[in-house]
């Protein structure tokens, strides 16, 4: 388990303890850091005055140690810059061949690359959206959502794939060519 720096707080709120922080640590107080030391973390320190983000400095790192599938926690924030910045993060080629995938809330997003499928579990009536995260998504194919795409292409920037449902407890999605963020929201029985 890896937190980019203010991303310690969190995991000490969920009662988890990370293997690594990585960052500048402007975003975590030298009490909580020495907690985490006598618990064994271990702590990679950046200066403030950095090229990259924490986060991508953690999936620098969790590359650099072979992980072949991320699942990260605690992306989206209150800050549109930051939340996009992460968002595109995800497309850099140097992690063409990990998984990755997003848990936000209700929202759970993965992203497809070029000739990759998935398959969603879920319920019907639960969101899925399709946006394109390269120029353009291609060969986009759909089963068991409300509006079903078949080799389909959608470009960047377009809201076509936005707010489909599932009709099936499972669905799938395929791409043939491009980058694709495929977001799951779950249906809550608030919303019901």
């Amino acid at each position: 388990m890896i937190a980019a720096d203010g991303g310690a707080r969190h995991c000490r709120l969920l009662g988890l303890t990370p293997d690594y922080v990585i960052g500048d640590f402007d975003s975590i107080d030298p009490q909580q850091m020495e907690d985490l030391k006598t618990k064994g973390t271990q702590f990679i320190i950046y200066p403030r005055d950095k090229d990259q983000t924490d986060l991508e400095l953690a999936l620098i790192f969790a590359t650099s140690k072979g992980a072949q599938e991320i699942h990260l926690l605690g992306l989206l924030g209150g800050r549109i810059d930051q939340t996009l910045a992460n968002l595109l993060l995800l497309t850099r080629e140097e992690w063409h061949s990990t998984r990755l995938s997003i848990s936000d809330g209700p929202d759970f997003a993965y992203l497809l690359r070029s000739g990759e499928h998935l398959t969603i579990q879920g319920k019907p009536g639960d969101t899925i959206s399709l946006i394109p995260l390269s120029l353009s998504a291609i060969g986009i194919t759909t089963h068991n959502l409300r509006w079903e795409l078949n080799k389909s292409t959608l470009k960047f920037g377009s809201t076509l794939g936005i707010s489909n449902e599932m009709l099936q407890p499972i669905a799938y999605i395929e791409i043939a060519d491009g980058q694709l963020l495929v977001i799951h929201r779950k249906v809550t029985a608030s919303m019901t």
